[in-house]
């Protein structure tokens, strides 16, 4: 993803997603502002530049929180942290914080079920490939644990609105390839409430396990 840049301003085309689609993705501001034209759910969460802010922005959103640096790969550095003084430790061991390094601060939703969505999109034409409920609870980072295909517990209304809002948000993104998205599910009561934890207009590492498991 991140050589699409460096390729659209030398003039070379992008056959898949846009450079333009893939920042919209990633940057957290701009994302937040799409969730919300789209009346979806996110956790509640910040962007911090140094270690003050960090402080303030986890203390407005709420202990716990999960932290983890803005472009990394495989989750790498990603904590749950649970009080101020864990995050100035956090800080300290395990990330630079800076204007160009910056730190991305979630509301950790305690108990709730993570869910991986992988697509597939023309840019017009959706198709949901898999939806894979997560064994471990939300939190646990994807590359460290296990899921189910198809999800074991959720309800069929659940599963149904997922994958609604996986077409809305590719067709949003004008996805031309694969799409990842990581969901959670919080039960309250007789009620499942979805939120959107990440988005990745990529190919996923569930990828293979998906066209295995049902034989694409």
């Amino acid at each position: 993803l991140n050589l699409t840049k460096a390729l659209s301003y030398h003039n070379i085309p992008i056959l898949g997603t846009s450079p333009a689609s893939i920042d919209l993705s990633e940057d957290r501001e701009k994302f937040k502002k799409l969730l919300q034209k789209l009346n979806m759910k996110q956790p509640n969460n910040g962007i911090a530049r140094s270690e003050l802010e960090a402080i303030n922005k986890a203390k407005k959103i709420g202990y716990p929180v999960v932290i983890r640096p803005s472009y990394v790969i495989g989750g790498r550095a990603m904590e749950v942290v649970l009080n101020t003084n864990h995050l100035k430790s956090y800080i300290k061991d395990a990330v630079q914080v800076s204007g160009e390094s910056p730190i991305l601060i979630d509301s950790f939703i305690s108990g709730a079920i993570e869910v991986d969505v992988d697509a597939l999109s023309d840019g017009k034409n959706v198709t949901i490939v898999g939806v894979m409920q997560h064994i471990e609870e939300a939190g646990i980072h994807s590359g460290d644990s296990a899921c189910s295909l198809p999800p074991y517990s959720l309800k069929k209304i659940t599963i149904k609105n997922i994958e609604e809002q996986t077409i809305i948000i590719a067709k949003e993104l004008k996805v031309i390839g694969l799409l990842n998205i990581q969901f959670a599910v919080k039960k309250i009561g007789n009620n499942e409430s979805i939120y959107i934890l990440e988005v990745n207009p990529r190919a996923s590492r569930t990828v293979p396990f998906v066209s295995k498991a049902k034989n694409l």
